[in-house]
Formats: structure tokens, C-alpha cells, sequence
């Protein structure tokens, strides 16, 4: 996944010179997971430069960028660190079309790494997108595997109004897939099933895409055959295809990494209840993280969701 992040800013900016990659450490290090590696090699410090460590300057600055006509991509080093630019992308960027009749759009892509299961320090792997969709005029845009970064990141960059690419740390190296060499984009708002089936539909985003699938793979040995769907972008929200999955199998788990409470999860159940409650077979059942701050490394794997969490959601369904 990393490489291809990489391969789409890298052709973005090739194509369109108001493209410009800012933030901490982007420059002369590539960025702390090496994203933007080799990237001011080739497009020079004009166009890739490090900032300083503040993050509402960051945005503040690409926010004035985007509306003088360049295309920024900005880097927030990791999520949890986003607090700093709550201001600006929520009550700046997102407002910038609205507030201005029209007149002025906020074309920037502000990248994070998120999420946990790589043993970070705290304030490093929380999964903040709730807050985000919370926020009309923003998009929030979350891949799952390689093929989807390159082509979600793309359509982002084009895309007029500010998008919210949030990139899984756990999967930046976890497996390699055939990405093809041109550009090309993935439309969002657009969900992804990963695998069909009738019994029992999972929604998930980002890692837990992965981890929902390899559990469904299991279940399938076991006679239950349950449809993964990832979302991709939770704003805009592809409900047609959530509803379209439930109508099937009338049976619903949501997985994300994000505390329970107020998490993405609750607006998806709340959705599904509101446009397809009489296709229920069962409560819709919620595996996330739990109600407190991200824990210390050592116990992680088990406040986040994992697979036996999941597989006794299934069975809990199965037995309603």
C-alpha cells in the first residue's frame, strides 16, 4: 500500500504542477512511514517541503493554497495528532464552498496514517474518522489494499472539495498486490463487496477489511457464508449497496477500530434501521474498540477487534 500512495502522488504531481506535498518531515525523510520518499528529489523543495510541527498550520496554510488555486496534499503525521487542526478542517475547509455561495472550493487532501496494531506510542493509532463525518463539506476516504489506495487517492486529489485520506499503519506493508502502472481512479463513494454471500453481512473499513474477510473465509468451512463489504469512503456513504446486502442476508455486523460509542458504526446501525428494519433478522451486532483511550502495546490486540471477537458476533446472529 505504501508504494502505491507513493506511485499515485508521484503521477498526480507529475500531471498537474499546482500539486504540492507539505508537512512534517515529507522532505529530505519521506515522511515517518517513507510515503513522499523520493519525492522532492524529483519535483524539488518548491514543491515538497517540511513544516513545522503545528498542524493547524499546516492545514491553515494549505487551506490559503487551495483557494488561491494550487492543489495541496498535506501530511498529518499520524491522526491523533489531528486535534491541533480541528479549526481549520472543520470550521475552514469543509465550510469554504458553503460559506462562500459557491465561489471558492477547498481542493486539499490531507493524508494521516491511523489505526493501531503496530505497538505506537500514545496519540498515534486512533481512529478519529467519526469526528470527521461529522463535518458536511469534507470526505473521508479510508482504503483497504493496495489497488484501492492508488486509485482512491487519485480520485481525491482531482476531487474539488477537501477529502480526509485516512491510510491503515498496519497495512502499509502487509501484503502486495498487481496495482497497474498507469493512473486510474476508483470513484468515491462507491463500496466494494469483497465477498458475497447470504447469511450474514459484514460492513468493515480500513485493517478490519482484511481481518472481517479472513474470518468469513473460516466461517465458509463451517457452512456459514457471509457477504464483507468495505465502504471505502464513509463520506460519501455508498448506502445503496449496505442496503442492497442486508436486504439479502438480514443479518448485520458492523466492524470497525474506533471506540464503540459515537463511532461510524452507530450512524451505518442507525441507517439500516431507518431504510431496512423489516429485513432484520436479528439486532445488528457492533464489534469495535472499547470505551476507553487507546491502550499501552501489550494489550492492544485485545482491545481491538480481532477474529474470535468476530466470529462469536457471526454466531451470535446465526443462533437469534
Amino acid at each position: 500500500m505504501i508504494e502505491a500512495i507513493n506511485e499515485a502522488m508521484r503521477q498526480e504531481m507529475e500531471r498537474d504542477p499546482r500539486i504540492i506535498v507539505l508537512g512534517e518531515d515529507v522532505g529530505e525523510n519521506g515522511g515517518v512511514f517513507r510515503a513522499t520518499d523520493g519525492l522532492l528529489a524529483q519535483f524539488g523543495e518548491g514543491r515538497v517541503f517540511d513544516t513545522p510541527l503545528a498542524e493547524s498550520g499546516i492545514i491553515g496554510t494549505s487551506i490559503g493554497l487551495a483557494i488561491n488555486g494550487m492543489r495541496p496534499i498535506a501530511e498529518i503525521q499520524f491522526l491523533g495528532f489531528v486535534y491541533q487542526a480541528m479549526d481549520q478542517l472543520a470550521a475552514q475547509a469543509a465550510r469554504i464552498r458553503f460559506r462562500s455561495a459557491g465561489r471558492f472550493s477547498c481542493p486539499i487532501v490531507v493524508r494521516s496514517p491511523y489505526g493501531g496494531g503496530v505497538r505506537t506510542p500514545e496519540l498515534h493509532s486512533d481512529a478519529l474518522e467519526a469526528l470527521f463525518t461529522h463535518s458536511p463539506g469534507l470526505k473521508v476516504v479510508m482504503p483497504s489494499n493496495p489497488y484501492d489506495a492508488k486509485g482512491l487517492l487519485i480520485s481525491a486529489i482531482r476531487d474539488e472539495d477537501p477529502v480526509l485520506f485516512l491510510e491503515p499503519m498496519k497495512l502499509y506493508r502487509a501484503f502486495r498486490m498487481e496495482v497497474p502502472e498507469e493512473p486510474y481512479t476508483i470513484p468515491l463513494g462507491q463500496a466494494r463487496v469483497v465477498k458475497e454471500g447470504d447469511d450474514v453481512t459484514i460492513i468493515a473499513w480500513g485493517a478490519t477489511v482484511p481481518l472481517a474477510a479472513k474470518v468469513a473465509a473460516e466461517m465458509q468451512a463451517k457452512g456459514v457464508n457471509a457477504e464483507v463489504i468495505d465502504l471505502r469512503c464513509l463520506q460519501p456513504l455508498d448506502l445503496d449497496a449496505i442496503i442492497a446486502s442486508v436486504e439479502k442476508t438480514g443479518r448485520v455486523m458492523i466492524v470497525h477500530e474506533a471506540v464503540k460509542t459515537g463511532g461510524f458504526g452507530a450512524e451505518v446501525a442507525a441507517l439500516i434501521s431507518e431504510r431496512a428494519l423489516f429485513s432484520l433478522s436479528a439486532p445488528i451486532v457492533r464489534i469495535a474498540g472499547y470505551d476507553t483511550p487507546y491502550p499501552v502495546p501489550s494489550v492492544e490486540d485485545d482491545w481491538l477487534p480481532n477474529a474470535e471477537r468476530i466470529a462469536e458476533g457471526i454466531e451470535t446472529l446465526l443462533r437469534y
